[in-house]
């Protein structure tokens, strides 16, 4: 395939924008690391789909893997956040 080269050049000029807009509007730097995150997931997203040279249930399995895996790794996260946070206060 080659639209990975194409992908990749795209999601780095829309992050690197998003990351200067974003970062002017707040003048904070998580916001900057959020949009640096799901291009970096975009971008790996699209390298392991041209890489692998994968069909249409193949693309579909790696994306549903991939949100499976970050969904739980987000409420893992919170959770073991949070809890540290709490025994802090204490």
């Amino acid at each position: 395939m080659v639209f990975y080269p194409i992908l990749g050049w795209g999601v780095f000029w829309v992050g690197f924008i998003l990351a200067i807009i974003l970062f002017a509007k707040y003048k904070k730097l998580y916001p900057v690391f959020y949009m640096i995150s799901v291009a970096l997931y975009v971008f790996t997203a699209g390298f392991v789909i041209d890489v692998f040279n994968l069909g249409q249930i193949g693309i579909l399995s790696i994306l549903v893997l991939s949100a499976l895996l970050f969904m739980f790794l987000g409420y893992y996260l919170s959770k073991a956040i949070k809890k540290e946070s709490e025994q802090n206060i204490i």
